[in-house]
Parts: structure tokens; sequence; C-alpha cells
């Protein structure tokens, strides 16, 4: 569909409709943190007039290292989200890993999340379709590194199979594979995506990865270029992304994971007041 809408929290994403911020924290740390990111991102996105949604992964399953931080796992993560919810009243967005998790995840998550690795997944995908389609929720689709935009149309009708006309899909765009340890983003592939009939939106945070090449740890863990997030986040919005995926950190060489691709809190407003502007200027 061309839009979407969480009757729940009034809010809508795609044509018409104002730009939706997506943003948080990669992973979750502790509650007292993500309660502190959460409240400041609403309240700036309070302030510029946007839709929030709180990010957060209860587990990074794709971790360079074995000896990586994943985070909380499935339950405490959910207990996490659940409290975020009720504290500040906004729906929240995070990813699963197994068919098996997608139903729970869905009874927290209002926007339930497919990882770009495994985006292809039938099983995953249709467990996430199912699950969002008895919630009343969207399902948003990172786009793999290895997928062209186009080829999405696969992704959105294996959804449609299970929910029929009322497809809750959103594409992420998040970079395409470039050589070895690098990703760009064809900003071309974002009109390409909307044209499949659905909302797209930029994960921006992702796009600046450097997979495996962080010199921190001689390639234990993913590197990244942290001055390219707003670059990529404006350039997107430009080529007509219905929404951001934003990570932040109050102190972001020090986020357990993701560090270099993650900016500071502190840059959250001046960003989104760009973006605010941009969105409204493509869109007339």
């Amino acid at each position: 569909m061309s839009h979407l809408t969480l009757a729940e929290h009034n809010i809508s994403i795609g044509t018409g409709q104002p730009l939706t911020v997506m943003a948080g924290m990669n992973v979750l740390e502790n509650r007292d943190l993500a309660m502190r990111i959460c409240e400041h991102l609403k309240s700036v996105c309070d302030e510029l007039g946007l839709p929030y949604i709180f990010k957060a992964s209860f587990d990074k399953a794709n971790r360079s290292s074995i000896k990586s931080y994943r985070g909380p796992g499935l339950e405490e993560g959910l207990n996490i989200l659940s409290d975020v919810k009720a504290e500040f009243g906004v729906p929240v967005v995070t990813d699963y890993h197994t068919p098996e998790q997608a139903r729970p995840v869905a009874e927290v998550a209002e926007v339930v999340q497919v990882p770009a690795f495994l985006c292809r997944q039938t099983d995953l995908v249709v467990a996430g379709a199912e699950a969002v389609k008895a919630r009343g929720g969207w399902l948003h689709v990172k786009k793999a590194q290895f997928l062209a935009p186009w080829d999405c149309k696969n992704i959105i009708s294996k959804v449609g199979e299970v929910t029929g006309r009322d497809n809750p899909t959103i594409l992420c765009e998040r970079g395409a594979s470039f050589g070895y340890n690098n990703l760009v983003v064809d900003m071309l592939g974002i009109p390409a995506m909307k044209e499949l009939g659905v909302p797209v939106t930029i994960d921006a945070t992702h796009a600046v990865q450097l997979p495996g090449a962080d010199p921190r740890t001689s390639g234990g863990s993913t590197g990244g270029r942290r001055e390219g997030v707003a670059v990529i986040a404006k350039s997107a919005v430009a080529a007509g992304a219905d929404g951001v995926f934003l990570e932040f950190h109050p102190e972001p060489d020090k986020a357990l994971c993701d560090g270099p691709s993650c900016l500071p809190l502190e840059a959250a407003k001046p960003l989104l007041r760009t973006l605010k502007t941009i969105h409204e200027t493509v869109n007339g």
C-alpha cells in the first residue's frame, strides 16, 4: 500500500504523510539508557511535529565475533521495550531472527523488522507477516546487501500471500555490498522500491558501516563512518524516502554495538529538523 497507519498511535507512513522517524539505540544495553534515549528523541520529534517510533534490538544475532555483545535476549529485551512503551506512549520497532520469535515480538512491537541478511528466508518472512496481521502492525523489511531494489517485489508478494490486499510491508534501504568491507547506497533504488507500491525508509546508520573492518578490533567487529550518516539520510529523503531509521547514543564511542556508525544524542535535533525541511520541500 502507498501508505500505512498505526491507528492506535495516529501515525501514518507513505505517500502524503509526514516523515516518519524510527530512531533509538542499536542494541539494548540497559533499561535506564533506553529510557534516556527514548525520552530525548521523543521530545525532539514532538517539538518538530514528526511521528516517532522507538527503535532498539534485543539481540544482534549477526555480530562479527562470537565474543561481541549481543543484547539482553528475547524475554528481558521485550520487557524493556514494554516499559519504554508504557513510560512514553510510543510505538516500538525491533527485529526478530527466527520464525518462532515473530509472534512474541509482535505482541510488543507495532513494527516488526526482518533483518537484511534474512529477508529472503520465506519461513521467516511468512511468520512475520502472520504475526503483524494478527496484531495490526507493520513489517519493516531491510533490503539485503546483495538484493536489487526491484527484486524486493518477491518479498512483498510473500507477505501479500498471507495478509491479502492490506499489505503491511515497508521496505528499508541500508546499502549494497561494494567490493570488500564496504557499502554504498544507490539513491535511484529509493524511487525504484517506491514504485512497488509500498513505503520506503532509509537506514542511514547501517548504510555507513564498514562490515568486519573495525580497526579497533582488527576486524573483530564492524567499522563505520559516522560522518556519513547525515549525508545518506539527507540524500535518501531528497530521493523520496518516507521515513528515516537512525541510531543514537549519549557516548557513541562507548556503545556496545556499532558505535562507529551511530550519532551522539545532541545531533538528533539539527539533523531531524533538516530532514523534515527536505521532506516537505520534495513533497510540495
